[in-house]
């Protein structure tokens, strides 16, 4: 139950119709994994801390570098060298002391990975790297765990909601086979939009939100496109395939 100190936090949200106090706790006991703590993570982490999400793992084995100080706005200046998570988890700290922190600093594949994704309730996927998500996907869907998936390259954004709990969702890899992994862009190579990260994380961090708590209703099966030049939003209803090797009938998992 709620102290007063937490209801008096929380209470912008409590009185939100179809969030209330349940909403609220459903959240605090909640646990989140999020996985790269870049330009999608940070905003996400930022927004799911002030949210009142009782627990987040972090999981990213990089370090800040000044490039990333453009759009990665839980890293300063000071930072530049030190590990993404013991930097992120020093500003999520200072924002809210009471949600627990745990760091993985190393890279999170195989079986470690596939613990992470057991441990927790819902997998923030806001990694730049196929192979990363295609495993988050397979993992997520063999443990029945959320995934939500976030990309962002030049001034295009991409997010996805996955829910294993639902019959008629799709998964990541109805979207893409393994081809794309040797077609993958980088913001190095390619750029990217500052703010438009910060759109893209943030919106993670919404749905994540609504699938724990029960509030409204998550964008699961949607595809939703972003073209920031333009400012247009596209939405595409997106199919299980028949014969997805991860989430068809006929799949192993």
């Amino acid at each position: 139950m709620m102290n007063d100190d937490q209801l008096l936090r929380y209470s912008r949200q409590i009185m939100l119709p179809g969030f209330d106090i349940d909403g609220q706790e459903r959240l605090l006991a909640a646990h989140v994994l999020i996985v790269g703590l870049g330009g999608l993570g940070a905003p996400a982490a930022f927004y799911l801390t002030a949210a009142g999400v009782g627990t987040l793992t972090l999981a990213d084995f990089d370090s800040v570098d000044v490039t990333n100080l453009q759009r990665q706005i839980v890293h300063f200046d000071a930072d530049v060298g030190r590990l993404k998570v013991e930097s992120a988890a020093a500003k999520l700290s200072a924002l809210n002391g009471e949600t627990v922190l745990h760091c993985i600093t190393d890279k999170l594949e195989g079986e470690r990975l596939r613990e992470a994704v057991a441990s927790v309730d819902l997998v923030l996927d806001c990694t730049d790297n196929f192979t990363v998500r295609f495993a988050l996907n397979t993992a997520c869907w063999e443990f029945r765990k959320p995934l939500v998936s976030g990309a962002a390259i030049r001034g295009e954004g991409q997010l996805l909601v996955i829910d294993p709990r639902d019959p008629d969702s799709a998964c990541y890899r109805c979207l893409y086979d393994e081809s794309v992994t040797g077609s993958q862009l980088t913001c190095s190579e390619s750029g990217v939009l500052s703010p438009l990260v910060g759109v893209i994380g943030t919106l993670e961090a919404l749905e994540a939100i609504k699938l724990l708590s029960g509030y409204g209703r998550p964008a699961v099966s949607r595809l939703q496109l972003f073209d920031a030049a333009a400012h247009e939003w596209r939405s595409l209803k997106l199919r299980r395939a028949p014969d997805c090797p991860v989430c068809s009938r006929r799949s192993a998992i």
